[in-house]
């Protein structure tokens, strides 16, 4: 069955610029606006609220040193984006803005000692809560993690993000291993993923080529690159430009 997720392209972080830092509400409000789909990410918060906000250190996005998860969502709300009056988003705020008026590509960031099934059920009952009924897929570089999701909410397609070296984390025997087998999709048959979101620039690679689900690249950021991307997948997660719908 086809999905937005075959289909429309998403705007990483939102559509951000100088003026609408990624992730904020501006950006995600211009997405809207021009009818593309969202993609963003979500953390725990050092009092278990969910910020909206890609990077575990709040030093590039907000010249603040610290971790988010050492942070309460009420210190976040001091900070501003990217040198503008934009605040870091609540999940809560997030989804109230969107409102089910596009799609949105959820990113569930990799929290030590935080288990799949705790951040899922807390996302679960942020949507509960405002009674959010919009079109939304979750993804994330930890498998368990979309596994736990797909467990609590098996309607919503789950999907595991990789890319062909994964060397980011450092050279822990642990990451290391984990890193070979991610990269190669050899989690898939364990968590069995309705998508797959592969880093583009070393497509085309033989376990995406196999895969049968919805197959996004990410992140394309010029019509080139796009046009590169799409020999091998469905959709592409793009920032910087227009994008083709």
């Amino acid at each position: 069955m086809k999905t937005f997720l075959n289909t429309l392209p998403v705007a990483h972080r939102g559509l951000h610029d100088e003026t609408k830092p990624e992730n904020s509400l501006a950006a995600f409000e211009a997405a809207m606006k021009a009818g593309y789909a969202i993609e963003t990410d979500v953390h725990f918060t050092k009092d278990g609220e969910i910020a909206v906000f890609h990077d575990d250190n709040l030093k590039r996005m907000t010249g603040d040193k610290r971790e988010l998860k050492d942070c309460t969502m009420k210190e976040l709300k001091e900070l501003r984006l990217g040198g503008t009056e934009e605040r870091i988003p609540t999940f809560e705020e997030f989804l109230t803005l969107v409102g089910g008026k596009v799609p949105l590509l959820i990113e569930i960031k990799e929290m030590k000692g935080v288990k799949g099934k705790t951040i899922a059920a807390a996302m679960l009952a942020v949507m509960k809560k405002i009674g959010y009924k919009g079109e939304y897929a979750v993804q994330s570089f930890d498998p368990f993690y979309a596994k736990a999701y797909k467990k609590l909410a098996p309607a919503v397609p789950c999907g595991i993000l990789a890319q062909a070296k994964m060397s980011e984390k450092g050279d822990r025997l642990s990451w290391k291993i984990k890193a070979y087998f991610l990269s190669r999709l050899k989690f898939n048959g364990l968590v069995k993923p309705d998508f797959i979101s592969y880093g583009f620039w070393l497509l085309p690679q033989k376990c995406v080529t196999k895969f049968k689900g919805a197959k996004l690249a990410w992140t394309i950021r010029s019509p080139e690159d796009e046009a590169q991307a799409r020999k091998y997948v469905d959709n592409i997660i793009f920032e910087n430009y227009p994008a083709k719908k």
